[in-house]
């Protein structure tokens, strides 16, 4: 029979065939250590984000707001500010590792040069491992590719740092699997798969497939293997251009999971770790260290995983929850998730057995940290932020459409306003591809300024709307959502729009509608009656028909008290507000001001 240490070298030389290197850290080191260490078991720390989509900067509105552990809103995030609290919880014994979505949907001062800063902070951050998020998938696998590897950008270019190195952290990605149809890559894999491997090893491939990105890392700590398994929710071919995947599959997260699972059992890594980007929802102004999370996706693959799995840290959902779950076996596991923006630092301490190489589960300990903003901000950092926002500044200038006039947030007396109409019309445009978005609602705390028809002091001309004028107007860098709402369920939402309900809206809030929905209300008709009339493109809406709503993260989570958007099913997440408001607005030409008259008062 193969030894482990062969088997493991097999499995190594097999992905490493494939391009696709199992990572890990020095089996020679840690044996050492191991025999110079007398205790039964040894101490480790994980370290985890999730979700950061390129907040080097402090995230600003609701998006650099928490909740923290005594039920306080407090602002947080912000890559300087993250940088000194991991260096106050980092000790000797600590990994840092994430849970995707770390690039895309990323505010300008990343977006700008393809995630490359954002992925360079995090490399100086520490971080060792990640899995894949739907979004690392925005401009495709050949991309993603890139940004692991190095590269310049083959339109673009190299960026002002120079030609890129490639991530100093692995992204993991269990369920991302070669269409067995395609391709050279593929078949060189399949052979690579086939030679030199101990029998049990390929009987477990047979029928999972070839991994198009690393599934498992293996990290050693204290003369222990740390096995880690990225996955990415099975839903990303639904909510990413198809062509940057077209020759991908993504495959349930369990199935994955479990042979990943088998793959570092094989190996003898005991000690097993998920970072998956799949999660459940809460409830909102709950504490980041509340088990408040509803039974969703996360749920399913956080109960159903191996039980060799220790813990799964999960992602996507946006969500702060600290829970313990119960394994297929009946065993406790941590199952947890940090927020969004670099919000929250999920600190999970544990032992690991010396003789089993397992985590002792009884010891795992973990904390929710919020990342405030009232420790000093890391001097190193704020100047590597500075850098790229000086870099920056020649995108912020450039000129991306033309108005005939002021475009105004002001609201009319039905409370909408132009500029919250034509941001709306924008995010239908953006959403009905993918989507399938009916009509748009925007919230009017979103909109942040006018767009203005006199030259800035870019001497850009008049008229000439600028990508730094647009990212004023629409600043929060929030997701653009759809989900499906019944029409009963829409009139609800358009009822808490108003004052005397049940979700104690403290003034009137009036969504900003896309052209295409049109509405009545009366100002004297008590709270639940007030909404009548509702129409789609002319047609009038029934409470039974289905309805795809497009709206803001912030709004699809019951922002502004808005909770019947909480009833949603199907999400699905797109582009930035502010990518899809300037492809509406360059697509457009040149814009006259929209009239605020979708919504129709009654006495």
């Amino acid at each position: 029979m193969m030894s482990r240490s062969l088997q493991r070298l097999a499995l190594a030389g097999a992905l490493a065939g494939s391009g696709l290197a199992l990572a890990a850290g020095s089996a020679q080191a840690g044996s050492a250590q191991a025999a110079d260490r007398p205790a039964k078991t040894v101490p480790v720390r994980l370290l985890a984000l999730n979700d950061f989509h390129g907040n080097l900067e402090p995230p600003t509105g609701s998006s650099g707001r928490m909740v923290d552990e005594t039920g306080a809103t407090v602002d947080a995030g912000g890559a300087a500010y993250i940088a000194t609290h991991m260096a106050q919880l980092t000790d000797k014994n600590t990994l840092k590792v994430a849970q995707g979505d770390l690039i895309g949907a990323s505010p300008l001062i990343s977006a700008a040069y393809h995630d490359e800063p954002s992925v360079e902070f995090l490399g100086r951050l520490g971080v060792t491992a990640s899995a894949v998020g739907n979004h690392e998938f925005d401009e495709g696998y050949g991309e993603l590719r890139r940004i692991m590897y190095g590269g310049c950008h083959p339109v673009d270019g190299c960026s002002p740092a120079g030609r890129w190195k490639g991530a100093r952290y692995d992204y993991l990605g269990a369920n991302v699997l070669f269409k067995q149809s395609t391709g050279t890559a593929e078949k060189q894999a399949l052979a690579a798969f086939g030679a030199g491997n101990p029998a049990s090893l390929r009987s477990l491939l047979k029928d999972y497939g070839i991994p198009a990105l690393p599934p498992v890392a293996i990290r050693w700590m204290n003369g222990v293997p740390i096995g880690f398994i990225g996955l990415v929710t099975q839903s990303t071919p639904g909510i990413v251009t198809s062509e940057g995947i077209k020759d991908l599959r993504f495959i349930d997260e369990v199935k994955a999971a479990n042979v990943a699972s088998k793959l570092l059992s094989l190996v003898g890594v005991k000690a097993q770790v998920v970072l998956v980007h799949e999660g459940d929802q809460v409830a909102a102004g709950k504490s980041p260290d509340s088990c408040s999370a509803e039974p969703g996706a996360g749920t399913r693959i956080a109960t159903q995983v191996d039980p060799q799995i220790d813990m799964v840290l999960t992602g996507h959902s946006h969500q702060a929850y600290l829970c313990q779950v119960t394994d297929p076996a009946g065993g406790k596991r941590l199952f947890s998730q940090g927020g969004s923006f670099g919000r929250v630092i999920t600190k999970v301490d544990f032992q690991v057995d010396v003789r089993t190489r397992d985590v002792v589960r009884s010891t795992v300990a973990a904390d929710n940290q919020v990342v405030t903003r009232t420790v000093d901000p890391d001097e190193d950092t704020s100047t590597f932020v500075q850098t790229w926002k000086d870099r920056v500044s020649q995108i912020a200038n450039r000129p991306i459409g033309k108005i005939t006039a002021d475009i105004v947030n002001t609201a009319a007396p039905s409370g909408e306003s132009p500029l919250g109409n034509l941001i709306a019309d924008g995010q239908l445009a953006a959403t009905k591809t993918g989507g399938n978005a009916q009509i748009a609602l925007m919230n009017p705390g979103g909109v942040r300024a006018s767009l203005s028809y006199a030259s800035s002091p870019a001497d850009e001309g008049d008229g000439v709307v600028t990508y730094g004028e647009a990212f004023t107007v629409q600043p929060f860098n929030n997701l653009m959502q759809v989900v499906t709402l019944t029409g009963a369920q829409l009139k609800t939402v358009l009822e808490q729009q108003f004052t005397g309900g049940p979700n104690a809206q403290p003034f009137t809030k009036i969504l900003q509608p896309s052209s295409n929905f049109t509405y009545t209300y009366s100002t004297s008709a008590p709270w639940g009656s007030k909404v009548s009339d509702m129409k789609i493109d002319g047609v009038a809406v029934t409470d039974t028909q289905t309805i795809r709503v497009a709206a803001n993260n912030f709004l699809v989570g019951g922002g502004d008290t808005f909770q019947g958007f909480t009833a949603g099913t199907d999400l699905w997440s797109g582009p930035l507000d502010i990518d899809a408001f300037t492809a509406y607005l360059t697509a457009a030409g040149t814009i006259t001001p929209p009239v605020p008259n979708h919504i129709t008062v009654a006495p």
